[in-house]
């Protein structure tokens, strides 16, 4: 009947025992009778869950695949950055970057938005690198790229012409960073890289840890602009840490604003900062996707690749303690984060895109809290990932 078929499933719905059969990439059936296939994975009743997106991780800061690294860089961002500027240009991209790319398939997600530095220290190796790895794995996964101005924009001459040319070599969407703090020019940075992105006909996706109405400011900046130049749907913040200490009424209005100009806010759950309220934010229509971040790198020791745990995290510190918040969180992670990457989302229904994750849990809130390991992991209907449940 089909090229693959999954056996003996527990469907997201409740419904055990049933059989998925995969033709050319997408679902052809969901049935209980038996089917057969070219390839049969028997599942032996795991749940069978959408693929997992990440939006916001950077393979090319990775220290996967290397003896173990203490941690070198202060207590700061700054400090941080210089750490990458020292370390990272002696090592090569692609197998740090693989290694890390190969845990997190693992782990269930097939779907990748990645920053990759763009900076006078490392001018277009970084994206070099990532891009031979995007190339290398494109019959296991999706990889999005952001051209990402890790040491600034204004301050570092020439980041804009680097930036420039990273789009010309095939860098999906244009990066920001910080306009007030790190730039301390918000004016010379946004119009800068909205220009940029506008005449390269590409998206934006800005870091943004200021907090306070510092923070507050540069949202605002970024929610005119985007309206102003007609970018709505094209624009996102990761971090946003000045939504998870607004006051009420601040939080609302810079909520309202962002879903008017269609500005979506990325999250990676960050320990050491205001957490914002992402539940209420989609309420409010903002917008909302999650990823990674750092993951055992120059940035941190922490971070295994795997999505589920991040909801977990997030899940936590947003005290999403039902079944409900939680499957509010996996939608954020799979079917709303392909969806904001471009992709038509993965679902166990005919039709949809055949890639997945099965997994031994009786629904999304035990994947979500329990750590289950992973079993199969199937990308555009192909079998790329076989763990032991």
């Amino acid at each position: 009947m089909g090229d693959l078929v999954l056996r003996n499933c527990r469907l997201p719905d409740g419904r055990t025992g049933m059989q998925v059969v995969v033709r050319a990439g997408r679902v052809a059936a969901v049935q209980d009778a038996p089917a057969e296939g070219a390839v049969v994975e028997d599942l032996g009743g795991a749940l069978l869950l959408p693929a997992l997106t990440d939006f916001h991780l950077h393979l090319d800061k990775s220290l996967f695949g290397l003896p173990w690294m203490p941690h070198a860089a202060g207590p700061d961002r700054m400090s941080r950055i210089e750490a990458d500027a020292c370390i990272l240009p002696g090592l090569p991209v692609e197998p740090r970057a693989t290694a890390l790319l190969r845990r997190c398939i693992a782990a269930g997600t097939v779907h990748f938005r990645s920053h990759v530095d763009i900076t006078p220290d490392f001018g277009l190796r970084n994206l070099e690198g990532v891009l031979a790895v995007r190339e290398a794995h494109a019959a296991q996964c999706h990889i999005q790229t952001v051209a990402f101005p890790q040491a600034g924009v204004m301050r570092a001459p020439g980041t804009l012409e680097l930036l420039e040319e990273a789009l010309r070599m095939g860098a999906d969407l244009l990066g920001g960073l910080d306009p007030c703090e790190v730039d301390r020019d918000p004016k010379g940075q946004l119009d800068a890289i909205f220009a940029l992105a506008g005449r390269h006909g590409v998206g934006l996706d800005i870091h943004l840890h200021e907090g306070g109405e510092l923070g507050l400011f540069s949202l605002a900046e970024i929610c005119a602009r985007t309206r102003g130049l007609g970018m709505q749907g094209q624009v996102w913040v990761s971090h946003g840490f000045c939504l998870g200490a607004a006051p009420e009424p601040r939080l609302m209005a810079a909520a309202a604003a962002m879903a008017e100009a269609g500005v979506g806010l990325v999250s990676h759950g960050a320990g050491a900062a205001p957490l914002p309220p992402l539940l209420r934010l989609a309420e409010a229509g903002v917008r909302v996707a999650l990823g990674n971040d750092n993951m055992r790198d120059t940035w941190g020791p922490y971070g295994t690749g795997d999505m589920l745990e991040r909801a977990a995290i997030i899940g936590w510190r947003l005290d999403a303690r039902t079944d409900a918040a939680m499957e509010r969180l996996f939608r954020m992670v799979a079917e709303d984060g392909a969806r904001a990457m471009g992709l038509e989302p993965p679902a166990v229904a005919v039709g949809a895109p055949a890639s997945f994750v099965s997994l031994p849990a009786e629904g999304v809130g035990e994947a979500i809290a329990q750590h289950p390991g992973r079993g199969v992991v199937v990308f555009a209907g192909r079998v790329v990932g076989e763990g032991k449940c």
